[in-house]
């Protein structure tokens, strides 16, 4: 057997300003959810769209990233890998969730999509334009590893 591929492509709109936030060693972890249609026609021959909603985690330098550049709306291209949390609820019942952890993102859409004011009414910059950049960052950092970091660590 060759191993495994844990690898996910998304392309959607930002659904809420990241959030970036600090385990106590520091590192910077930022969450926000990202939302992508489907299209479809159903039996009758309707057209029908879904919506699904993924909850986006990027660290390191890449959380601060997204942190300083993306916004509600925005459009972005996030790839990276599918990973679960369990955990009990206040009932005792068991749950999981299902997060991407970004290894990276470029932010699609127009420049004036990306300068449009902000809720506070300034304007957030753009990234410089190389020819090679587009727009697109990569982690360049893994994620701690499994055994350095806990359910704990994490601010949320």
């Amino acid at each position: 057997m060759a191993g495994s591929v844990n690898k996910v492509i998304l392309i959607g709109r930002v659904g809420r300003d990241p959030e970036v936030r600090y385990t106590p060693s520091g590192s910077p972890v930022a969450t926000f959810s990202i939302a992508t249609d489907e299209s479809f026609k159903d039996r009758n021959g309707q057209q029908q769209q879904h919506t699904e909603w993924h909850r986006i985690v990027a660290w390191n330098k890449l959380a601060e990233i997204c942190g300083e550049y993306l916004t509600k709306g925005k459009q972005v291209y996030i790839e990276g890998s599918i990973r679960s949390r369990q955990w009990e609820d206040q009932s005792g019942n068991k749950r999981t969730s299902y997060e991407i952890i970004a290894r990276n993102m470029q932010m699609l859409g127009s420049r004036a999509d990306a300068e449009r004011p902000t809720a506070a009414g300034a304007s957030r910059p753009v990234p410089p334009q190389g020819p090679a950049s587009e727009d697109r960052y990569d982690a360049g950092v893994e994620p701690p590893p499994e055994g350095e970091i806990t359910d704990e660590d994490i601010p949320f």
